[in-house]
């Protein structure tokens, strides 16, 4: 079966359509349910298995417009009034979790702010929201505190809170530097305001500055896209990230599709995406950055770390507060309310707002982190074999063994490793490591 999908995607079948391509945990969201919630109230209750770092992710689900692509839980049309009714339910929900034993006298060692657009926020709202949060569990041990904004959004004045609130790296969702891309697209900021907002954060001196590209967007060409990876270099963030355009089925441009009875959607292929995120990568090489994911160029490796996702890929717990947030807390997944009255309501009601969850099998476990480990772009026998008892080569003995004939997988000791052509698809090939039964199941 690996065989038959590995071989129709190298016989052409590149057309983008609608579903979730891009990989965020295992098993599928699909098989979570709502009566698996008392699982995730019982793991609540236990204290945390040692040395087991703790994260927090707070999703800001506010946006000045909604991106035609967007499949996140946002919203364009909520006042002042709603905004901190919203912020009391997260610190009320924050409150909560910081009395369970899964704490256990943990302080986060990554903070993320994840929307939405956490820029969206005022710089009273912000202090108002990260004070309290700080009081109930202070970073004073976080390695990385992560921020998105939406370059619209940003002014010196409201980069300087943000700095000082204590974010160290600023994540700019730019996505793509021409005009008229970011307009068909449904981008809210414009170009001009890129560069402004860009300017405006280095000069108040965050130690990583990320900038976020899209290819494959709607309206795309390779001119195009060259100039944007050239604007990008021009910048000379500390990191540069790039996502291959998908359209699940919350978007408006699959919705658009429906209407006019197409499958295929109007973006770039599969195999144009590739040679695109090959060809930025390509030139961020030649400018002195390191690949150092499926997604990911840094300038300085040394210096230049992605905390909360590497903690996170190898196992560490994740509290995620807010409206359809999800968490990863021993070994239990678990996700919100993903309405916003719903969410508020159980609050105040005195009941955590959690909407459905699963508790991997040691196998499923196992699975989850090979998998997100794999778009890292290489993983090690020993690490697996000492935390899980398990040897890769012999548990996963056909699939590796069809990724190495198909020409993305290599062997370095110790490491498996993807080669580039492996890596530019790696969210396809690790559907291979998928139990049989989540193989051809809807993922979210």
């Amino acid at each position: 079966m690996a065989t038959t999908r590995l071989n129709l995607e190298m016989l052409g079948a590149q057309e983008t359509k609608a579903g979730n391509y891009f990989v965020s945990n295992y098993p599928p969201y699909s098989f979570w349910t709502p009566a698996s919630v008392p699982e995730a109230l019982a793991t609540l209750e236990r204290e945390p298995l040692p040395d087991t770092p703790l994260g927090i992710y707070l999703h800001i689900p506010f946006c000045r417009k909604r991106c035609h692509f967007c499949y996140f839980r946002v919203y364009t049309d909520k006042n002042a009034g709603e905004i901190k009714r919203y912020l009391d339910a997260a610190i009320a929900e924050m409150t909560t979790y910081a009395s369970k034993p899964f704490i256990g006298g943990r302080k986060p060692r990554f903070v993320y702010f994840g929307g939405g657009t956490p820029s969206y926020l005022s710089t009273t709202q912000l202090t108002y929201l990260t004070d309290a949060m700080k009081a109930l569990l202070p970073w004073d041990e976080a390695e990385e505190v992560t921020f998105e904004c939406e370059p619209g959004t940003l002014n010196e004045h409201k980069l300087t809170t943000i700095r000082n609130v204590g974010v160290t790296r600023l994540s700019l969702g730019v996505e793509h530097f021409d005009e008229s891309i970011l307009k068909l697209n449904g981008r809210a900021h414009g170009a001009k305001e890129i560069d402004r907002a860009y300017n405006f954060a280095r000069s108040v001196g965050f130690p990583q500055i990320n900038i976020d590209l899209i290819a494959g967007m709607m309206g795309d060409t390779d001119a195009l896209w060259q100039a944007t990876v050239a604007k990008a270099i021009e910048l000379l963030p500390d990191s540069v990230t790039i996502y291959q355009m998908e359209i699940p089925y919350n978007t408006t441009i699959f919705a658009e599709m429906q209407e006019g009875g197409n499958e295929i959607a109007p973006v770039a292929t599969w195999a144009k995406k590739r040679e695109w995120v090959q060809y930025a990568f390509g030139q961020l090489e030649q400018a002195g950055y390191t690949v150092t994911s499926g997604y990911t160029a840094v300038r300085d490796p040394a210096t230049t770390r992605f905390c909360y996702r590497d903690q996170l890929w190898a196992g560490a717990d994740l509290l995620g507060l807010g409206v359809a947030s999800f968490s990863h807390v021993g070994g239990v997944h678990f996700q919100n309310q993903h309405n916003f009255d719903p969410y508020i309501d159980k609050i105040t009601g005195g009941e955590l707002p959690i909407y459905r969850a699963l508790t991997p099998t040691a196998e499923q476990s196992l699975i989850r982190e090979l998998i997100l480990q794999f778009k890292l772009g290489h993983v090690n026998r020993g690490y697996f074999a000492h935390k899980f008892g398990v040897d890769l080569r012999t548990r996963f003995a056909e699939t590796l063994k069809e990724l190495r004939t198909e020409g993305y997988l290599e062997e370095h000791g110790d490491e498996l490793r993807l080669n580039r052509e492996g890596l530019l698809r790696v969210d396809r090939l690790v559907h291979e490591f998928f139990l049989p039964e989540h193989r051809d199941a809807r993922y979210a």
